[in-house]
This record gives C-alpha cells, structure tokens and sequence, in this order.
C-alpha cells in the first residue's frame, strides 16, 4: 500500500506580528507570513506557492528580502535556539541557500532581519531587555561581529542598513536609538539621539543620510547622522463615513464577497466617533519610504503619505488612505479600526500592501499623477476578509464543494475549495463555537453562546429561519443523510429532527464535557468522546449505549470513524493514538513527544490525517504499519483545532489556533490524485428569498424604465445637436466664403507688392554688385601690399634669426673654450699647491685641517663657478629655444596669409563668375521690363476703356436694382399666396393617413370574416361527410332488408314442411342475426340521427345568418369603398392644380432671379471678387427649368395612369370574387408628392 502525500493549495491566514511580514518579490508577486510557512502570492493570477518551516520549528519571527529580489531571510526558534535560514527565492523552485546559527550569543530569537544593499551582509536583532545585535557574511556563514546594546524599556527593536553603505546599521527600539557602523571586525556607535529618548516604534531610511523614525506619542523625527532635522506631530485622524444611500444595512447583514469585494467606497467626516478615541495620543506604528516621501500609519485605520515641499527639508501631508468599513460586521461603524503594523510598496511603487493588528491584507493602487490623486481614498483587500482569531469549527458537504468555518472573531464563512474564493461572509453579536453544514450544503448549523441557529444559505446572505435553545453549544453534527442532527450542551447530547424541528433524542452518561461526536455511515449510531477520557458509542433507535471505553487518564479531543463504523480513531493527552473496537482499544500508536488535537480519516478508511499540537499534519496508511511510519508536514503557528477530508478524498482541511485555514491536496506516493470508484457532479443550485427576487425584479423594471428615459432624452439632445451643428455650420460656411473673398483680395493686392519689391530688390541687387567689385578691388590691392610688407619683414626676420643663431653659436663656442682653459688653468694651479701642500703634509701633520679647508673651499669655488657656467648655458639654451619658437610663429604666420592669399584668390574667381552670371540676368531683366513697360501701357489703355464700359453698366444696374426691388415684392406676394395651399395640402395629406388606417382597419375585419368562413366551410364539410356516411349505411340497411326479404320469401315456401322450415328459419338466423344487442344498436341508431339531423338543421341555419351577414358588409365596404375612391380622386385633381398653380409660380420666380442673375454676372465682370449671394442664389444653382418641368408633368402622367390600372383591377377583383376579399388598395402617394 502506497503511502500518502498531501500538497498545500492555498492559505487563507496572516500572521502580522511577523517582523518585516510583507515584502515584493516582483511587481505581481508578494511575500508574507501565514500559519508556519511562508507564502508566495500572485496578486492578478491569485496562486500561492509555500517555503515551509524548519522542522520544529516554533513559528517565523521575522522575514527580509535582499535588495536584490533574489534572497529571502527567514528568523526561527528551533530547539530553543534562534536560526536564519537564507532561501535563493529567483530559483524555481526555490531552495535553501544558508542556515545562520548564534550559538556563542545567549539569545532566543531574533525579532528583526535586514539586507545590506549590496545583499551580502545580514543583520540580526533580538528582543529587549538584552538587545544584541549581529552583523554577518552569510555567504560564508561567518559572524563577522556581534553587539550588546542596553534597552531601558521593552518593547520590539527594528534594524535596518544604509541604503548606500554596506558597514552602516540603524536600529530602533524603546529608548534606543543608534547609527552602527562595522569597522574593523566590531560595530561601533557612530552617533546617539541627543536629549530625551523616546519609544520609537519605527523607522526607514530616506536617503544615505536620512532617517524617518515614528513614536508611540505620534510624532515624526527626521534624522540626519543622528541630529534632529525635521519634526512634527500628527493629529488624531477622525475616520471618514461612507454615503448613507450607498446601502443601508444593518448589523449581522451581509452581501456577496464579490460585491462587497469591489464596491468604491465615497464617503464624507463621521462626527460620532467616542471621545475617548479622540483624545488619545496617535502611535506611529509603522512607516515606510517611497520615492517621493513617505507612507506612516498614525491613528488606527488610516496611512497618511508625506511628500517633500519645495522648503529644504520640510514634508506635508498630502493624501489620507483608510480601511474602509466591513458591513458584515455587526459593528460596522469600529470594523475598520485596526492598527497598521507594516507597509510594503511594490519596486515600482505603483501599489502599497499593509497588514493589520486583525491578521487582514489589504492594497492600495498608488495614483499615477497629480491630477488622479484625492485627499481621502480606502484600501480594498488583498485577498478576502481572513479570520482574525481562532477558528472553532470546520465542515463539509457532499452535494458541494464547500467548507464552512466559524471563529472567536464572531464571523461564519463558506469557502469554495475547488476555486479557492469566499463565498459568504457573516459577522454576528456573540461568539461562534462550532459549525455544521447539511449535506446538500443549502444550510448551515451555527452553535452560539446563547442558542443553535439553523441557517439557509442564500445566494448572497444566511438567514436564520430557526433557533434551538441549546446554550453554549461547542459541537454540533448533521446526519450523513441530513433528516437528523446532534447538539452538545455540556454532558448531554440532544438529536433533533431537520424536517419537523422535534427533540427526538436526548443521550446522557458522559461525565465530562463533550468533545467531539461523529455520525456513523448508516446514521444508525452515534459516537462520542469527553475530557475525563469516555468514548461512548449510542445506538439512535433505542437511545441507549452500545459499548464504551474509558481511560481516565486521557482527555479526548477528537474521534473518527472508519467507513463502516466498526473502528474508533481517538486521540487525546496521552500523546497516543488509540484504535477501539467493541468497548477495547486494540492498539496504541505513540505521538514522539506530540500531543495529537485533531484527527480525520478517509472516506476509503485507508488513510489517516493528524493535527498536533505544534500546527503540524501527519499523514498515515492505514492499516497501522509496525513501527509506525508517517509524513509530517509544517503547516499553522498554533495547535489544529479541526481537520475535515472532503467527501471524494481529494482535498484535506485543516485549521488552527492561529486563525489560519489551509487547504491540502492529496496524492498518493507516486504523486498520482486518489481517484473515487464514482465521480459525483457537484450541485449548482442555490437558495434566494422571494423578497429578494422581487425587489430586483422591480429595480430591473425601474431600471428599465429609467434606460427608456434616458435614451430618448439623448435622442432629443442628439437632434438638438444635429439641428445646433447644421445652423453653426451655415454661419462657418458663410463667415468662410467671406473671408475666401477677403483673402482673394489680399492675395492680389499682396502679389502686386510682391512685384515691386522684386524690381526693388533687383535694383538694390544691381548696386550691391558694383559695390562689391569695388571692395574687391580695394581689398586686392591693400592685400598685395601688406603681403609684400610682410614678406619683406619674413626675410627680415629671417636673416637676423640666422645672424643671431651665429652670434650665439659663437659665443657657446668661445664660452666652452674659455671654460675648459679656465679649467685647466685652475687644475694645473691646484695641483702645483696640491703638490706644495702635500709636501708641507709629509714634514707636518699639523696642516692637514688647513689643507682640508682649502679642499672644501676649493670644491665650493669650483661648484659655484660650475653653477654660474650652467646658469649661463641654460639661460642661452633658453633664449635659443625662444628664438626658436618666435622663427616658428613667424613661419605659421607667413603659411597661414599665404593660405588666405590664395583663398581670397579663389573668392575673386568665383565673384567674377556670379558677376558675369548677374551681368546676363540683368540684360534679360532689362529686356522684361521694357515688354511690361509695353504691356503696362497696352493694359492702361484696356482699363480706361473698361472704366468707360463700367460706367455704363452702373447706370443699368441701378436700372436693374429698382426693377430688383419691384420683383422682391412680387415674389413675397406669390410666397404669401404659396404658403396657404402648402397648408391646405398638409392638411390633404393628414386626411389620406387617416382614411389608410381606415382602410387598414376595413382590411383586418375582412381577415377575421374570412377566418370565420373558413372554420365555417371546415364544418359543412365534416357535415357532408356525416351526411355521405349515414346514406351509406342506409343504402347497405336497404340491401340487407331486401336479402332478408328474399329468403324470407322463400323460406315461406316450406311453410308445409316444418323440419326444413325450421332448418330454413335458422339459418336466416345465423346469417342475418350477428349481436346480441340488436335492439339497442338500432335505437342508439335512430338516437344518432335525430342528433345528426339537429346538428345539421344548426349548421344550415349558421351559414344562412352567416352568409346574409357576409353579403350586407361586402355592400358596405363596396360603398366605403367608392366613396374613398371619389374623395380620392378629388384629392388627386386638387393636388394636380396645386402643382400646376406651383409649376407656373416657380416658372415666374426663375425667370424673375434668371434676370437678376445676368445682372449680377455683370457686376462679377466689374468686381473680380465674386460676391456669395451670386455664387449661391438659386438662379445659378437651378438648371434648365423647361426640362425640369417637363419631366415633373411625364412623371405625374404615369403616376395617374398607374393609379388608373389599379383602380380598374381592384373593380375587377371585387366584381368576380366579392366574399374572398375584401381589402381595399393600399394607396400609394409617393409619387404624387415627389416634386
């Protein structure tokens, strides 16, 4: 038998008294501490991957990530002595890099961790009184140094480095704070806090200099190496309150987590908060830097962000984020009253994360700009709510994949542990001590402090539609078929009917407080343990004890049954567990040191779950291997209160002390799932109140209606926009013909300046050229001059160069041979008195001081006469090497005019190329202006006999304006008289629409006629049929009959003979005579006639009424009929002569603006800028008006002979078929309208 592996899934917990619990792995991916592991988390996919503790392990103390992203350090407590595990977290998987031990400092634990920048350092702080402090290389695993630091008050410490300086530590505490820096295998205090020490509860590094420290009298210490340079307090924060009409519930209300999950939140000040809270001082418990300042929590609740100001070194506040209120709770006005005990911004500082003192996650986007930022925003949660206390009671269901959890923080929730997501969420007044879900898992049992709640789970709330008065209830179970369920109040174990609500059964005889009880398959017996060590087993039908098995030295607290209840799983105190079977306890299987707490076997039977007390799981096979083997697991801080195995062995649950609920997957050794013979599809109905189905079906019509509203109100303002828009676009369309005409006028007047500031520029052009050949020439000739004066002052130079590079020479020459015979001279001389003085020194001793003076002076005279020489050569050298460099200069002089030479040599050529180019522009610019000087002449002649032209045609013009201004008058009289026919025909037209619905209405009676004549006609026909088969049978009775009387005549002719008439008369018998109900056939027949003879009198008498009814309306609506055709025909004539009256008005009208026309082409040829009235008058816009109207009067033609064809068909139709139809012609006046 393989053994078995459970894998966690997910964790629904937070463990926020973790020092440094929250850190970003990358932008998407959060590191933080839960039940004894620790949790990586992916915000957007929401996967969670785990990094287990060490074993034995008492529980995480602190975390830190390297600034790198690449290492996680983790602080625990194993075996009574502190241990810093190293994990390489960039790896997949991730692995353990180091372990860091401190066996040599007398300490426990270490409460705070921090990286260097460069992530090669670790620092490590404990707990006061006694704070040390360790400094290491933990690569090498190598404590480089490590401190004592007194503490005059307890409290947590925080370290933390430089972020620039590797060898510079930070640490905070109560009454401590100090700079370290690592120098030399120590750590020495660089600088203290000066004056009163304060109770710092955090801090963070701003800069390389700068430190931010918060304290529990809510007050904000800027530090820079160790001195006070900024300071200030920060107020008690009121909390905001949401809007009133946002929602309204109440306490104990609750919503779907999805809504309450993504709900915004606006809200305004809240005014009755307690006194109490307001007068009392702000902690700043937690603070964290960001780029542009930083984040810190003051009043419970709330994180206000600092940025810098312009000022130096001044911060403001700028932005208050706040919890926002959870109206699950039954005090939703104090649920967001928590304190914020860390913050972590991601690397990109586009979101913030914070945990609370209530073990809750929640985020925060972080505004992009300036313009996006509010003064007052909320968090929303991480994740979902989590349990902030121990978790009392766990269950499952079999119809669905949900678990139900209740706790000490008064809360109930489901959880779906297929897609790992809250479903409900409720928080009550009293404390929840157990859960139980109904197998269908469409309701829920709830044992508070004061009474049992039997609750349905609806889709978005519980509701608690019946109470038990059942006290203090610690355990309470459904039944697996769930028509029963048991309650423990104290010793006694109540069983209640699910469906009639009765106190079936009471079960007494435990002595001690009950534990724990456990269904068996059947739901024939129950199982149940206590603190003064009873296991009883009950049989439900008799309510009495079947077996027992007591040990007082053991207090039970959890028991489980094997599939067929023939097994009894206990464990309790004694660090065993216990197999019973028939009142004995066949085996004993020791714990190692461990008090088991919870215990949960496999719906199979062949696997085993255990909790400890420690928060860890053992998994084992059963039967029970000897010796004992099982898979430990890390997985809570506390001790497992409940564990629960879902109903296909897939998925284990546990949950502990610590508020932590975990979700395992089981696997088999060879990591295969555990498959079940029958795979159960899961239900997916749910329960909702018809209260509730009601207000959303009306809040969907008002919603409805409200969509309706707007729609057509947008309708009418899109048309009051088009209608807005068309008329802004005439006046632009106008405005811009106008200012096209001004611009015309501009282009030409700007075009003829254009011209005569070209023959300006020619002109100016012209006499920069001679003025320029001028400067040449000058140029060229004071250029040749000074370039003679120059060369005659080079080979002036030159030539003394030479002279004085001789001279010199000379002089070096003659210097060295005077030297070096002064030399010789001087070293012939000494040696002569060298040679006396020797002598003299040979006869006496007593010059040797003498002659060594004389030495010494000697060889001074000769170093200073040596040092004169030298002297004297450098300084020639010197002076050499200057004559040297003014030669050089003067050469770079005369190469560099010898340059400009030629340059201006080669500008001369190339301006006498242009100036011959220009001279040929000139002549062929001389010759244009002689043809416009023509042409000028020619077109001043044209204009005068234009002007004489124009005259003229003024006085037609103003001819013409009078008769203009005759024809205005005319027109507006003819529009005058247009307008009341263009009424008189709307007017037409509303009557043709009304007699249409008449005759639409005319149209769907004759439908309903001919639908009743057509039932009719089905009815005649069945009669008919009726009719054809009672004729048949008649004519067959009338065949028969005269057979019968056939043989009967015969049969007379044996009346002599009585045998063979007898013989005769039988067989007539058995020949005509075939049932024995003769009689009665023949009256049923005689009944059915007169039936059908009655019937058919009916059906006459209905299609004679019917028929008669048919002709009169088909009378009727001929008439109606004629009488639309003739005011139809009226309607026709008048809208002819309408048309005919418009025809010759707009004939009138063109001819009167075709007048107008030609006179304004004229003053076009007087004004070369159109005017937009003539552009866009009609008279130029309308074309050839003869066809125009000839086309008008083909199409009315046709249109009237098309009507003509209808009507003589529609009479054709009705004269030949006046009862199969009788609508009327729709008419068709489109085309009589087109104009």
């Amino acid at each position: 038998m393989s053994a078995v592996v459970a894998q966690p899934v997910a964790i629904f917990g937070c463990r926020s008294q973790v020092a440094g619990g929250l850190c970003f792995f990358d932008e998407q991916i959060l590191l933080y501490a839960a039940g004894a592991s620790c949790v990586q988390f992916h915000i957007e996919q929401k996967w969670q991957k785990f990094f287990p503790g060490s074993e034995k392990s008492q529980g995480m103390q602190a975390l830190a990530i390297s600034p790198n992203r690449r290492y996680l350090a983790v602080s625990e407590t194993v075996a009574e002595q502190p241990a810093v595990t190293v994990y390489e977290v960039s790896l997949v998987p991730s692995r353990r890099r180091r372990t860091l031990a401190a066996a040599e400092l007398p300490v426990r634990e270490f409460v705070a961790l921090a990286f260097s920048p460069d992530s090669r350092y670790l620092a490590a702080a404990t707990s006061p009184p006694e704070v040390h402090l360790a400094y290491w290389l933990w690569e090498k695993q190598r404590l480089m140094a490590a401190v004592r630091i007194e503490a005059p008050g307890s409290g947590l410490c925080q370290v933390s480095f430089s972020p620039q300086d590797n060898a510079q530590v930070c640490i905070t505490g109560n009454g401590i704070f100090k700079l370290i820096k690592y120098s030399e295998g120590t750590l020495k205090t660089t600088s203290l806090q000066k004056g009163e020490l304060q109770n710092y509860l955090c801090h963070a590094w701003l800069s390389a200099e700068k430190v931010v420290c918060g304290t529990d009298t809510g007050k904000l210490i800027i530090f820079e190496s160790g001195e006070v340079r900024w300071e200030t307090s920060v107020e008690y924060k009121i909390p905001p309150r949401e809007l009133e009409d946002a929602t309204t519930k109440g306490p104990g209300s609750l919503t779907s987590f999805s809504a309450f999950y993504s709900s915004d939140i606006s809200c305004d000040l809240v005014s009755e908060d307690n006194g109490s809270q307001q007068d009392s001082l702000p902690q700043i418990c937690a603070v964290a830097a960001y780029s542009k300042g930083f984040a810190c929590s003051s009043s419970p609740g709330v994180v206000l962000l600092f940025e810098k100001t312009e000022e130096k070194e001044a911060y403001k506040e700028t932005q208050e984020i706040w919890i926002p209120r959870d109206f699950c709770n039954s005090e939703p006005e104090q649920s967001g009253r928590e304190d914020i005990i860390c913050i972590c911004f991601s690397p990109s500082e586009e979101m913030m994360i914070i945990s609370t003192t209530k073990n809750q996650l929640y985020m925060f986007n972080m505004p992009s700009t300036e313009i996006v930022k509010e003064k007052s925003a909320h968090f929303i949660y991480l994740h979902f709510p989590l349990h902030s206390d121990s978790i009392t009671g766990l269950d499952t269901c079999i119809r669905k994949p949900i678990v139900a959890t209740c706790s000490l923080d008064r809360s109930v929730r489901i959880w779906n542990y297929k897609t790992n997501t809250l479903e409900l969420y409720k928080q009550y007044q009293e404390e929840a001590y157990t859960v139980s879900l109904h197998p269908t898992g469409l309701f829920c049992l709830v044992g508070f402090s004061d009474k049992l709640r039997l609750m349905s789970l609806l889709y978005e709330d519980m509701h608690v539609f019946m109470e038990f008065t059942v006290r203090g209830c610690r355990e309470c179970a459904f039944s697996n078929g769930g028509h029963l369920f048991a309650a423990v109040n104290g010793n006694v174990i109540h069983i209640y009917s699910t469906t009639t609500f009765e106190n079936t059964n009471n079960l007494k005889g435990h002595s001690g407080k009950i534990c724990a009880v456990k269904w068996s398959a059947d739901d024939a017996k129950l199982v149940s343990c206590d603190t003064h060590g009873a296991v009883y087993e009950w049989n439900l039908l008799t309510g009495k004890r079947e077996s027992e098995c007591v040990l007082r030295s053991c207090k039970y607290s959890s028991i489980a049954l094997s599939p067929f209840a023939k097994i009894i799983f206990a464990v309790g105190s004694d660090q065993t567990l216990k197999e019973i079977s028939e009142s004995s306890i066949l085996h004993e299987v020791p714990a190692f040191d461990v008090v088991y707490t919870a215990i949960a076997v496999s719906h199979s039977g062949h696997m085993l779950f255990i909790g400890t007390s420690l928060g860890t799981i053992r998994t084992m096979r059963y039967p029970l291997p000897l010796p004992t083997e099982f898979n430990e697991y890390q997985a809570h801080a506390g001790p497992v209160t409940k564990m629960s195995i879902t109903d296909d062995d897939l998925f284990l649950l546990t949950a502990s002390k610590d508020g932590s609920f975990l979700i395992w997957k089981v696997y088999d050794k060879e990591g295969r799932i555990l498959k079940r013979e029958k795979e159960v599809e899961y239900a997916e109905e749910v329960l909702i109140m018809r209260s509730d189905i009601e207000e959303k079906g009306q809040a969907m019509l008002d919603l409805q209606i409200r969509v309706k509203e707007l729609q057509t109100e947008n309708d009418y303002q899109l048309r009051l926009k088009d209608v807005n828009c068309n008329e802004k676009i005439k006046e632009i369309k106008e405005i811009f013909t106008q200012e096209i005409d001004c611009l015309k006028t501009k282009h030409e007047i700007l075009q003829a300046e254009k011209e005569k500031q070209e023959l300006q520029h020619q002109y100016q052009l012209f006499e920069l050229m001679k003025k320029q050949a001028r400067e040449v020439q000058d140029l060229e000739s004071s250029n040749n001059q000074k370039l003679l004066m120059e060369n005659e002052k080079y080979q002036e130079l030159q030539v003394k160069s030479q002279r004085m590079q001789e001279e010199y020479e000379k002089q070096l020459h003659d210097l060295e041979e005077s030297k070096s015979k002064a030399l010789e001279e001087l070293t012939e001389y000494y040696e002569e008195k060298l040679n006396e003085k020797s002598v003299l020194l040979e006869e006496l001793h007593i010059y040797e001081e003498i002659k060594k003076q004389i030495e010494d002076d000697e060889d001074r005279e000769i170093q200073e006469i040596k040092i004169k020489y030298e002297r004297r050569l450098q300084e020639e050298k010197e002076s050499n090497l200057r004559l040297k460099g003014e030669t050089g200069i003067m050469r770079k002089r005369f190469d560099s005019l010898q340059k400009d030479i030629e340059e201006r040599n080669s500008e001369i050529e190339e301006i006498k190329l242009e100036q011959q180019k220009l001279q040929g522009i000139i002549t062929s610019l001389e010759k244009d202006i002689l043809a416009l000087k023509r042409e000028i002449q020619e077109r001043d002649d044209a204009i005068q006999d234009k002007e004489k032209r124009i005259y003229d045609l003024k006085k037609k013009n103003q001819e013409l304006e009078k008769f203009k201004f005759v024809l205005d008058y005319k027109i507006k009289e003819l529009k005058k008289q247009i307008q009341p026919r263009e009424n008189d025909i709307m007017v037409m037209k509303e009557q043709i629409r009304e007699m249409e619905g008449e005759l639409e209405r005319f149209h769907k009676q004759n439908a309903q006629l001919e639908l009743n004549i057509t039932e009719l006609q089905r009815k005649l026909k069945a009669t008919d049929r009726e009719v054809h088969r009672e004729r048949q049978k008649e004519q067959n009775m009338k065949a028969l009959i005269k057979r019968f009387k056939t043989d009967l005549h015969n049969c007379v002719g044996f009346i002599q003979d009585s045998r063979k008439l007898k013989d005769r008369i039988c067989e007539l018998y058995t020949k005509y005579v075939h049932q024995t109900d003769m009689v009665e056939t023949v009256e049923l027949d005689t009944d059915l006639q007169q039936e059908y003879i009655r019937q058919q009198e009916y059906l006459e008498r209905n299609f004679a009424t019917l028929k008669k009814k048919v002709v009169k309306e088909s009378e009727i609506h001929r008439a109606d009929y004629v009488r639309i055709m003739q005011e139809n025909v009226s309607l026709i004539k008048e809208i002819n002569e309408l048309r005919q009256e418009l025809k010759v008005t707009r004939t009138q009208v063109h001819d009167l603006q075709s007048t107008l026309g030609l006179t304004k082409k004229k003053q076009v040829i007087r004004d070369p800028a159109p005017s937009s009235e003539v552009l866009f008058s009609p008279a130029v816009l309308r074309l050839n008006a003869e066809k125009e109207s000839e086309k008008i009067i083909e199409m009315q033609q046709l249109e009237i002979q098309r009507l003509r064809d209808q009507i003589q068909e529609k009479g054709q139709v009705l004269a030949i078929q006046p009862l199969s139809d009788g609508r009327l012609p729709m008419l068709n006046l489109e085309g009589s309208h087109r104009t």
